[in-house]
């Protein structure tokens, strides 16, 4: 195992440097009103997967003393409490931009109103309300007396309560805990208003301001509500034992997640003293670094949906996806993709062509199977139904859903259950090994011939986040790449049957190697005084021996440009280490999602789409799926997305080792990376258009900051 190396950021590290990032998005002024309130729940929701995972991963690691700095690279203790002030110091900042923007909104004339804040009629509807919607939910439990504490569910909010009597009184102050039922009835509540004045209220508040009636059988002086929130230990422990199909061992795991230890207690900074203590104590916190102080309000991540009011400027104006030009007015979809391949690019263009052609497949007489990977699909998956409906219709269908889809584990298996009820085989991955290709073949008879179609993506079958997710898909019919997709779902299928892969770069087979061979072509370019370079955007780029071997090419002359949306633990622009590197994140309105590979080659630049980033588990630990892009013209189309996004002055932020986030900024116009694609692509109504489309970046060009 590697020790700790001054040439890295430690991942952790450049995570939250990366969440301040969503961060600075909700603080910056020329993003709508609301929108930035939306990026207050994204960066709280970010933040409670980070303790959910990793910080409890590092907990785990302080157990095992020299051995768990070993395997992080780091002292988890040390690490642990750099985490901690990172984490404090963010959220004193959240604080006041969250105060911050309630001011404004009231500018606006949308009001967040506190319990004490009612007017009578607004008193009437939340008493109202409160009765009628929410008591039949609510089960107080009474703390102080009650036999056992209770459990406290992972990311709920909670209120705890506590009685006070006066001084005079013989009776002791009483605690009780509320769980705010937010699983059946929504967070944010919209007042009725006969104003353009728009009034909202929390849930959380209305329940406070119906204290009164929860505990009207206590004599007391006083009674107040406090929010908390717990977040747990989400690793999923899967066992061992062999009797037991791989469906029941990841519903154990969940069943075990959801009761995992405790990993940090935010609580409003203004709870007293021992209403804290005996919380703290009764749920065996130890170490007070467990504990993060504070606002009123915990778990922003609702946020996210925020009700529709106010004026549209408040709002992101979000542009319908486009239809791909190729398949515009075409009864069928396969045609245009045997004669030609399709490079679809979401949220841009319409994620539907994806439905249309599976709901194509499952209908058409002359399709005999259907095979697909499924790692994370939509909520009522219209892809799901596309399946079911081809079994339906006499098709094969052949299903790998991964089971362990961190978070989704639940949604799959209820999609693994719907799929075989209706005949669909369904296989759950393959055992020690995580599928997170984005597949599908389909074997289609034409004139007496079979011929494959395949997808291979960066992004998931979710047509919900391909409205929000910048990925890519290409749909293709040759023959190089469609043999080696079935020769992977035969793997899949029957495991020892491995395959050579020529085309495609998969993991954990050939992955490492092939881009290691890729980067040598270019140092080996270099130092003989050619042109060489190479352009890589992926989300996370963690790998140690693939940093440096990029560290190896920039020190033989090889330019390289990054574009890492989250983590970045290479660190570019060190003199005699990576001068010609050059990195960026962009973050906006929507998720930078899709992994590209352009290498120069001597020329003959090779272009490639991955479902992996530069990660140990993507490269070494999980089947992952890079295709390279042989079609001139899209070939062109990556290369224009790629040059429009290094040319972005607005969200792009540098990485740098002291991770302070700052924009890049050039002269000229403010320009928008996500805005000026949907632009190009809109312009893109004709095939002259594609082939007129520069093929070259100058990459020599490149300005490293130092």
């Amino acid at each position: 195992m590697k020790k700790k190396d001054s040439t890295l950021i430690n991942r952790d590290l450049s995570w939250l440097s990366f969440n301040a990032r969503v961060l600075q998005e909700a603080e910056d002024d020329t993003v709508p009103l609301i929108e930035r309130l939306r990026f207050l729940g994204i960066f709280s929701n970010n933040r409670d997967e980070f303790f959910k995972v990793r910080v409890a991963t590092i907990r785990r690691m302080m157990k095992f003393g020299k051995r768990g700095k070993e395997i992080i690279g780091t002292d988890p203790v040390e690490l642990i409490e750099n985490v901690q002030e990172i984490v404090i110091a963010q959220q004193k900042k959240f604080d006041k931009l969250f105060s911050k923007i309630l001011l404004e909104l009231e500018e606006e004339n949308i009001y967040f109103l506190s319990d004490k804040q009612l007017n009578p009629s607004q008193e009437l509807f939340v008493r109202d309300y409160f009765h009628q919607k929410i008591y039949p939910h609510l089960m107080p439990i009474m703390i102080d007396s009650a036999p056992h504490f209770p459990y406290l569910k992972d990311r709920m909010i909670y209120l705890a309560v506590r009685i006070k009597y006066s001084s005079k009184s013989e009776n002791k102050n009483k605690f009780s805990l509320i769980e705010i039922p937010t699983d059946v009835l929504p967070r944010i509540i919209v007042l009725p208003s006969k104003t353009d004045k728009k009034s909202i209220i929390l849930l959380e508040d209305i329940i406070r301001f119906c204290l009164n009636d929860i505990y009207s059988i206590f004599d007391y002086e006083t009674i107040e509500g406090y929010t908390i929130k717990l977040t747990r230990d989400s690793e999923l422990d899967i066992d061992s034992d062999m009797s037991k199909s791989w469906l029941e061992k990841v519903t154990k795991g969940l069943k075990q997640r959801k009761k995992g230890d405790p990993v940090r207690l935010i609580y409003d900074e203004r709870i007293p003293g021992d209403l804290l203590d005996f919380i703290v104590k009764k749920i065996k916190l130890k170490d007070r670094e467990y504990l993060t102080p504070g606002g009123k309000y915990h778990n922003f991540k609702d946020f996210i949906n925020f009700p529709k009011i106010g004026r549209k400027e408040l709002w992101y104006r979000i542009p319908k996806p486009l239809d791909h030009p190729a398949f515009a007015g075409q009864k069928s979809l396969f045609p245009v993709i045997h004669k030609k391949d399709i490079l679809l690019a979401y949220p841009y263009q319409s994620f539907l062509h994806i439905i249309d052609l599976l709901r194509e497949a499952s209908i058409d007489p002359k399709v005999s199977s259907i095979k697909i990977t499924l790692y994370r699909a939509s909520t009522n998956s219209s892809i799901v139904n596309a399946l079911i409906n081809a079994v339906r219709n006499g098709k094969q269908v052949f299903v790998v859903l991964e089971l362990q889809a961190r978070f989704d584990e639940e949604t799959n298996i209820y999609y693994a259950d719907k799929l075989q009820e209706a005949g669909a085989e369904v296989i759950f991955g393959v055992p020690g090994l995580k599928v997170h290709s984005k597949l599908f073949l389909i074997t289609r008879k034409e004139e007496n011939k079979i011929v494959h179609y395949a997808h291979i993506g960066t992004g998931n079958f979710n047509e919900k986040t391909a409205r929000l997710y910048c990925d890519h898909s290409l749909l293709t019919a040759d023959k190089s790449i469609t043999r080696e997709v079935e020769k992977l779902f035969a793997f899949y299928k029957n495991n020892y049957k491995t395959g050579h892969f020529k085309h495609l770069i998969v993991s954990p087979f050939n992955t490492r190697k092939r881009f290691v061979s890729l980067i040598n072509k270019e140092i080996e370019n270099a130092q003989q005084g050619e042109e060489a370079w190479m352009i890589l955007k992926m989300n996370s780029l963690v790998d140690q021996d693939m940093i440096e071997k990029l560290y190896e090419a920039s020190s033989a002359g090889v330019k390289i440009r990054l574009i890492v949306r989250g983590i970045c633990s290479l660190i570019p622009g060190v003199p005699g280490l990576s001068e010609n590197i050059e990195a960026i994140s962009i973050v906006d309105k929507f998720l930078e999602h899709s992994r590209i590979f352009i290498f120069c080659h001597g020329g003959d630049s090779k272009y490639y789409l991955s479902s992996g980033d530069w990660m140990n588990r993507n490269l070494d630990f999980r089947s992952e799926v890079a295709v390279p892009v042989y079609d001139a013209d899209l070939q062109s189309q990556l290369m224009k997305y790629v040059t429009i996004q290094f040319t972005d002055n607005t969200k792009a932020r540098i990485h740098s080792k002291d991770k302070l986030n700052e924009y890049q900024r050039r002269n000229g116009r403010s320009f928008k990376a996500q805005d000026e694609i949907f632009k190009w692509i809109l312009s893109m109504r004709s095939q002259s258009q594609l082939a007129s489309l520069p093929q070259k970046v100058n990459v020599k060009s490149v300005k490293v900051r130092k």
